[in-house]
């Protein structure tokens, strides 16, 4: 059945499995990246900063994040963890029968060699030791969807796929070289950003325990990870007094409206506790770690 009434593999089907929201959390660890490079570049290294490994690195960054919301459609869909009468979270292309497995599948081998293709310049600019990084951010698209996200790692691939490799490297590729400044800042981009992930598990906390999915929400339980929620926020705003090392007031300031946003999501939260209506906070924790992102990056370049 098809709820939505959208043709089975048309355009319309495609940007629905595509899920352009979510292409905001690939968005923000290269701004953050490029916000320090630009910066660092200018005055601190004297070296010119690459517009097209730029544009590379987004792009790259967003044809990933297609390729893995594309493999953990079908994956949950062949695993049958997408059950349409139970799932509470918005609704999934190969579920719904928006799309057909062997399309999506054709789409998975497609998404994933044009990420190939358009990361291979990088080499140019960063060295072969781009290769690695790429195969390695392929590699681990597929397992996060078929294993890791099963036994409770998926958080620990969220601080380093959007955190740490996404920032450290987008600064690499431009200066070929990475600061503690940098560091930092790459791991509390991954803090933010793994609150969608709490958010998400915390909602499907029931249908996974069911499912044999040991998240780490089902591990520590929900009011841990309430707990858990509200601190990653707290931990990443205080992670960016890392700027105000190198007196950069702004950049540590300017965060702080995401976590005045990031609070009223976690109260919100609170009240909900369970069901559908979580997928209000979801949404709400997309639009805080945009802001975030916009935040730290305008921060870094005007501080």
């Amino acid at each position: 059945m098809n709820d939505k009434k959208v043709k089975t593999n048309s355009f319309e089907a495609w940007v629905l499995a595509a899920r352009p929201k979510t292409l905001s959390g690939a968005a923000v660890p290269v701004m953050i990246g490029l916000a320090l490079a630009w910066v660092d570049a200018k005055g601190y290294h004297d070296e010119p900063f690459s517009w097209v490994a730029a544009v590379l690195c987004l792009l790259f960054a967003f044809i990933m994040q297609i390729d893995a919301n594309f493999v953990n459609d079908f994956f949950d869909y062949a695993k049958g963890t997408d059950d349409r009468e139970t799932r509470l979270g918005p609704e999934r292309a190969c579920s719904q029968g928006w799309v057909t497995p062997e399309a999506m599948k054709q789409a998975i081998a497609i998404t994933t060699c044009v990420a190939c293709m358009v990361g291979l310049p990088l080499v140019f600019f960063g060295g072969l030791e781009m290769i690695l990084v790429g195969i390695t951010c392929v590699v681990f698209c597929f397992l996060y969807t078929t294993h890791l996200s099963y036994i409770g790692l998926g958080d620990v691939l969220v601080l380093l796929f959007f955190g740490l490799v996404p920032v450290s490297i987008t600064y690499y590729i431009q200066l070929h070289t990475l600061t503690a400044e940098v560091l930092i800042a790459s791991l509390a981009c991954g803090v933010v950003i793994d609150g969608l992930l709490l958010v998400n598990n915390f909602r499907d906390r029931d249908t996974d325990r069911v499912a044999g999915k040991e998240t780490l929400v089902v591990r520590i339980g929900a009011e841990a990870t309430l707990n858990l929620y509200l601190s990653v926020g707290i931990m990443a705003c205080l992670m960016g007094g890392v700027f105000l090392l190198r007196g950069n007031v702004l950049a540590f300031v300017l965060p702080m409206l995401y976590l005045i946003l990031h609070i009223y999501t976690w109260l919100r939260m609170k009240q909900i506790w369970q069901g559908r209506k979580l997928n209000k906070c979801l949404g709400e924790t997309a639009r805080n770690i945009f802001v975030y992102g916009i935040m730290l990056s305008v921060g870094i370049l005007f501080g």
